[in-house]
């Protein structure tokens, strides 16, 4: 990789990186919801940095070329931000259920307790 790759490449990830951190502070997004998009980029952005590394860990893992570990990388990555979703997903499936339910108990006693709102 050249350098003027790295460059580009650091330029565009610090400022995803902030974009992203833009967007929590605003209170866009939440952090709970973002903290693996932060962590993906700064993995990449150490890759990036020291692309000497992705070697290392290429044969940490026994891959043999780093373009795979790159691969491997991207879909270790995507199968985490999946998982974060879906995870926030239940929460919030299980939160809207619990909502319907309370306010399903609220319109029966009033109905029985004949008031009105």
């Amino acid at each position: 990789m050249t350098v003027k790759v790295q460059i580009i490449m650091v330029v565009v990830l610090i400022a995803a990186l902030a974009l992203l951190l833009n967007m929590v502070r605003k209170r866009t997004l939440e952090l709970k919801y973002i903290l693996v998009w932060i962590m993906s980029g700064i993995i990449l952005l150490l890759f990036v940095i020291f692309p000497q590394l992705m070697d290392h860990v290429a044969r940490f893992f026994g891959i043999y070329s780093p373009v795979n570990m790159v691969f491997f990388l991207g879909f270790v990555l995507s199968v985490a931000i999946i998982f974060s979703l879906t995870v926030a997903l239940s929460r919030l499936t299980a939160r809207v259920r619990m909502l319907a339910q309370m306010i399903a108990l609220e319109e029966d006693a009033k109905k029985e307790t004949g008031t009105k709102e």
